[in-house]
């Protein structure tokens, strides 16, 4: 059963991490990439150095699973590693897929790893093969490693550089060479990459929580359209390209980064619970408790019942043993399935009327078996809020969306949700409360301060692929295969 389409949660393409100059490299990697385990739980692959040679190991499932015994990580040992967890948003979860993607270049071994997705990654691969490129997997990172060999500049980083010139859409990347550790973010900066330090070794990853479980001290984030090459003699940054105002993807704020993380230089714990503060004052329903859909509603319904005065309670509590790989085997047991992961608290519930915050509404369906949970268990009304504007517009820009007449809020109006749900009422923040709860007075239109395309339909980037190719889904989906 494919997971991807019935968990109704938005997903993360991936996380990228890397490491210069530690004799630890490989295990820091791994600890780095635990951290990271949230933005991609498909597959895990670390490449290392050690001076003289490479190795790579790439796996399928959770970094916890695969890179703890001790004969892999000595076969990993080296200075220099790179890391990537992966949720595939193109390409099938199959080995020959698993980053980072290695290959022996005219200028020595070459290891990358890509958070993100190209908007003309099929495209490129159409031209690279009609070149003469011979691809091994279906995934655009190798779009990249194909234009790195293909440049004919003569310096390493100059035939990066001229790789990633080519390239539209969103990318943060991590690549090693025998002698350089380099890290790149698109022009907007749509996807993130931080610079931390361990003792005198660098570090990247996509986000300051990896950083934390190394006990690494973060420097700065990577710098919209920023290449920034590591090396035994220090730091070295270019910009290549003309210099725009950074869009990051706002969902990093609302969803995807882990709570503790930071962003922009602000807690996105704190962005989360200003995120509820702004959807109770946008509110005039006075429940008797507020819940959150654990464990990514948690911090909006807490600054919701810190606004409103409203106590907070756990209305529902989540089983954190359910593993991702669960089989639900026939429609009878199937129906039980949103019980795996949550479970209604009856004696907080019964006779109460619940304001109940998710973070995001997708197609529903989860919200359905939730709200219906709760009525069953007792609540007397089930007022649901989201802490996100409606979702209408799907992303290419390394989110899972569904195709967007797969998108709730793209297909019925608020009254149709809020029935087609179940619920007594049904509330989103709106975009101006989103842009203030993350310190904007509001969106400027002109020069929109995040790329927020998944509810505005405003995209920062070409889409040529979808604009220049006929049947762009099947011919993605052609790739895939």
């Amino acid at each position: 059963m494919n997971k991807k389409l019935i968990d109704d949660k938005l997903k993360e393409e991936c996380g990228v991490f890397g490491v210069f100059g530690h004799n630890d490299s490989a295990e820091l990697t791994t600890l780095g990439l635990h951290a990271l385990q949230h933005r991609g739980q498909e597959a895990v692959g670390i490449v290392s150095y050690d001076g003289t040679k490479f190795q790579s190991e790439r796996r399928l499932g959770l970094v916890g699973d695969n890179f703890t015994n001790k004969p892999l990580m000595k076969k990993l040992s080296g200075i220099a590693a790179i890391g990537h967890v992966r949720y595939s948003t193109r390409g099938e979860t199959v080995i020959r897929n698993v980053q980072p993607l290695f290959a022996d270049l005219e200028t020595g071994g070459f290891a990358i790893g890509h958070n993100g997705n190209l908007t003309n990654a099929l495209l490129l691969h159409d031209k690279l093969v009609s070149d003469g490129a011979i691809f091994q997997s279906t995934s655009d990172t190798e779009v990249i490693l194909h234009l790195v060999a293909k440049s004919n500049k003569t310096n390493f980083i100059d035939k990066f550089i001229d790789a990633i010139g080519h390239l539209e859409g969103a990318y943060s990347l991590v690549a090693l060479t025998n002698k350089k550790l380099i890290g790149a973010r698109d022009p907007l900066g749509i996807r993130p990459l931080v610079l931390g330090k361990l003792d005198e070794s660098y570090i990247l990853a996509s986000e300051t929580c990896a950083l934390d479980i190394i006990g690494a001290e973060f420097l700065r984030e990577i710098e919209n359209g920023e290449v920034i090459v590591i090396t035994d003699d220090g730091l070295k940054s270019y910009f290549p390209f003309p210099r725009v105002s950074a869009r990051p993807c706002i969902f990093e704020y609302v969803y995807f980064s882990m709570p503790h993380s930071i962003i922009g230089g602000k807690s996105v714990y704190n962005i989360r619970k200003e995120l509820g503060r702004h959807l109770s004052k946008e509110d005039t329903i006075i429940p008797d408790i507020v819940v959150p859909v654990p464990d990514s509603g948690v911090p909006a319904a807490l600054g919701y019942a810190e606004e409103s005065k409203v106590n907070f309670d756990y209305g529902l509590i989540r089983n954190h043993y359910v593993g991702r790989t669960f089989i639900e085997p026939t429609q009878n047991i199937r129906q039980f399935g949103v019980r795996l992961k949550h479970s209604a608290n009856s004696l907080v519930v019964k006779n109460k009327s619940i304001l109940l915050i998710d973070d995001s509404l997708v197609r529903g369906t989860t919200a359905i078996k939730i709200v219906r949970m709760l009525f069953d268990s007792g609540a007397k009304e089930v007022h649901l809020r989201v802490a996100s504007p409606p979702i209408k517009f799907s992303d290419y820009y390394g989110i899972d969306t569904p195709e967007q007449n797969s998108l709730l809020a793209a297909t019925h109006s608020l009254e149709e949700m809020c029935d087609f749900i179940g619920c007594t009422t049904l509330k989103f923040l709106s975009i101006g409360g989103l842009y203030k709860a993350l310190g904007q007075e509001k969106r400027d239109d002109n020069n929109p301060q995040f790329t927020d395309h998944c509810f505005t339909g405003d995209y920062p980037t070409k889409l040529s692929d979808l604009e220049q190719i006929p049947n762009h889904t099947q011919q993605l989906s052609l790739l895939e295969e």
